[in-house]
């Protein structure tokens, strides 16, 4: 039986744990599999809830962070080696920047068969400052000739990863898009909306908009805020944004708010223009309660709270950015506005905010659009096949 050693960043809430975990526990029975993973950052919400939801028991890289640090990193990759060592893998699978460095090392330097590696998203804009950009690029352009495929999850990422930045050559490069349990998302989608609406005192005729994710320099928070200030400027309607999430920039976020006369709070919901609301581990429930969801980053790679928004029947106002149009429908399901301009995004905001009926023709064509892609039996599916298929190759 061959076997399958996985290794993810950390388990924080998003797309990289559900993939690592759906393709744990669903790839097929012909494989055995271990998971490994780093550990999350204080400032996220952990998502071991979704791997032990699956009856699956990861083990724990103690010395592997997000944040560079040369000592830990050297204890992780060593520590990954025994694991090597022990395990015997003829797979190794890594997913994301920091697990696909030290995992793919250590796999080449232990002589495994078959090395893969998934970019969930990229760093080579809008994270770094020049040079220590072009060192992360040097550092996957190399592994990238050692490795025997490179995943990347659409179409645009692919581009990106093969013609733009040269990491991989195209020859050696898989889209396989990600993968969900997405039915959860049309379950009793008005009892959830009345539920949600309930708690955060949001009246029948508001209309909440929300933002998911972590509050971080990346996500740009500060344009929602802005683009929020001007269409409650411009409107009559009554609106109430929700910024689902938390993290280092949660401060300034706030600055944000105050900086544009706007209200909030975490814990008075009822009369405030921002609110609050930290992590919500269950997104599922959150998501009815939602009439609108933006994203407002400076770079994403196939952002899951837009997966998970048209699955649930939400429309979407997001930046062109990432792998975004392939994973929308233009004014279908999306309205997609430039990179950090702020009229445009608050333009498109206002759009949808005017309009009950663009709304709701755009929430009709989410679900429909989404769950045959973004399935986890088809990312399995995909993924066992190409398993195979470089397995095959070896031998």
């Amino acid at each position: 039986m061959p076997k399958i050693l996985r290794i993810i960043n950390r388990l924080n809430l998003g797309g990289p744990t559900y993939n690592a975990a759906y393709l744990s526990k669903y790839i097929g029975d012909e494989f055995e599999t271990l998971l490994v993973a780093g550990m999350k950052d204080e400032s996220e919400a952990s998502s071991e809830f979704i791997v032990e939801n699956l009856g699956l028991k990861p083990h724990y890289i103690k010395n592997m962070y997000r944040e560079i640090s040369p000592l830990n990193d050297w204890k992780a990759y060593k520590e990954i080696k025994k694991i090597i060592e022990d395990f015997k893998p003829d797979i190794v699978h890594t997913h994301a920047a920091k697990s696909g460095a030290l995992g793919r090392l250590a796999a080449i330097n232990s002589g495994v068969p078959v090395v893969l590696h998934t970019f969930h998203g990229h760093v080579f804009h809008s994270y770094f400052n020049p040079v220590k950009t072009k060192v992360f690029l040097t550092i996957e352009r190399y592994l990238a000739k050692k490795t025997s495929r490179t995943i990347a999850i659409s179409n645009i990422q692919k581009e990106e990863l093969c013609n733009q930045y040269n990491v991989a050559p195209l020859s050696k490069c898989e889209v396989i898009p990600l993968g969900f349990d997405l039915d959860r998302f049309q379950e009793n989608n008005e009892e959830r909306r009345q539920a949600f609406r309930k708690k955060y005192g949001l009246q029948e005729d508001e209309i909440a908009i929300g933002i998911i994710g972590r509050l971080v320099p990346i996500k740009n928070h500060e344009l929602f805020i802005k683009a929020f200030a001007k269409a409650k400027n411009q409107t009559k309607k009554k609106i109430k944004a929700i910024i689902i999430g938390d993290g280092e920039s949660r401060a300034e976020v706030e600055n944000y708010v105050k900086e544009n006369n706007l209200s909030y709070s975490a814990d008075d919901v009822k009369n405030v223009d921002v609110l609050f609301t930290s992590w919500i581990k269950q997104i599922e429930i959150a998501l009815p309660g939602l009439d609108i969801v933006c994203l407002t980053s400076f770079n994403e790679g196939t952002p899951v709270s837009l997966i998970e928004a048209q699955a649930a029947n939400v429309p979407i106002v997001s930046t062109r950015v990432g792998g975004i149009e392939d994973i929308v429908i233009e004014n279908k399901t999306a309205l997609l506005a430039q990179n950090n301009n702020i009229n445009e995004f608050a333009n498109q905001l206002l759009e949808l905010v005017e309009s009950d009926t663009m709304r709701a023709e755009m929430s009709e064509k989410g679900y429909e659009h989404v769950k045959s892609t973004f399935s986890y039996n088809t990312l399995c599916k995909n993924m066992n096949n190409l398993y195979h298929r470089l397995l095959n190759e070896k031998t």
